[in-house]
């Protein structure tokens, strides 16, 4: 027998609802917020307002596209955190009620794992899914790790920011160079026109498999400070060279630990996941190393590595397989608890 399941996501600033037959994805629908462009980052409280306005509507479309009516529904799945405890807060309270109303499983899920397990999604044109074990980057606005994979409900994080993430370093150099929100993005784009090596910006020393990306933030903030009181026109004459030089050091910081995490594991193969995961020159680093012989690699179909309800819903999935249901009394939680 088939099994459905309703995934929910609204830990940040996207409200998704995901409705999936086994693995197969049947609908996956995600409501934007832009109210938070002009605030140059993600305002809590306007998030949480623009989830209650946008899940009755997502959920009732998703259902309508997968041509699934509510009793047909065997689960549903909701992120459970990471995220901001207000916008987890809409998405939880629905969950809920929709369960209990239903009289259906409740299944919690941590954001951060779904985006691993989004590689298991059944889409033709996605690669094929990694064997265990594996391991991740999953790298995003709030976070980034190295993850070792074991199974579906099996994940140590063996390295992992100790102050920002590679997502906040990319958007606030963007701020910086007074780029709009969300920036990461904007300086993709521009660093494909761009002289990766024409800037040079140093590198963290952290110990083991951890990363840093606060020190190379305030490095590209004093650097640019000190160009523009020569130059005011500076990082407009520039705005691609700086792009791809930011980019490339990113990068590089965060292949230079991934690669001593493979070493120091013997795994070889290799996946990436999170928002970051879309940045094309992260993408080529990846398939650089695959070109080399050195690993093989597994990257994410795009609409599956930003914020999506089919992730935590294919999630979802696993744990009802294994019959990991929660209780009604679960609580969200905003921070990354390993």
């Amino acid at each position: 027998m088939s099994i459905y399941i309703l995934g929910i996501e609204s830990s940040c600033d996207d409200t998704s609802a995901a409705v999936i037959k086994d693995r197969k994805i049947l609908a996956n629908l995600v409501a934007n917020q832009h109210v938070h462009k002009d605030f140059g980052g993600v305002v809590p409280e306007l998030a949480s307002r623009a989830h209650q306005q946008n899940i009755i509507p997502v959920i009732s479309n998703a259902l309508s596209k997968a041509n699934i009516k509510k009793n047909e529904i065997h689960a549903v799945a909701y992120t459970n955190g990471p995220g901001l405890l207000g916008s987890l807060l809409v998405g939880t309270s629905f969950a809920k009620g929709f369960a209990m109303a239903m009289g259906i499983p409740l299944i919690t899920v941590n954001h951060m794992h779904a985006h691993i397990l989004a590689h298991f999604i059944e889409d033709e044109s996605q690669s094929k899914s990694p064997p265990f074990p594996f391991l991740c980057l999953t790298v995003s606005g709030g976070h980034t790790q190295i993850v070792l994979v074991s199974g579906y409900h099996d994940m140590k994080v063996i390295g992992q920011t100790i102050d920002d993430a590679a997502g906040e370093a990319f958007d606030k150099a963007a701020k910086i160079m007074g780029l709009p929100y969300p920036g990461g993005p904007l300086i993709d784009r521009y660093a494909r026109d761009g002289d990766s090596l024409a800037f040079t910006f140093p590198h963290p020393k952290v110990p083991g498999l951890d990363y840093s990306f606060s020190g190379l933030k305030t490095s590209i903030l004093y650097f640019l400070r000190d160009r523009l009181k020569k130059d005011p026109d500076f990082i407009k004459r520039n705005m691609s060279d700086l792009a791809a030089s930011i980019q490339h050091n990113i990068i590089e910081i965060l292949m230079k630990q991934l690669r001593r995490a493979a070493v120091e594991t013997g795994i070889r193969h290799i996946a990436i996941a999170g928002g970051v995961s879309a940045n094309s020159g992260l993408r080529k680093a990846f398939e650089k190393e695959k070109e080399e012989g050195n690993w093989e690699v597994y990257i994410p179909k795009f609409e599956y590595c930003t914020d999506n309800a089919a992730m935590i819903a294919v999630a979802g999935y696993f744990k009802y397989l294994n019959k990991d249901f929660s209780s009604q009394r679960t609580a969200p939680f905003t921070r990354y608890p390993g």
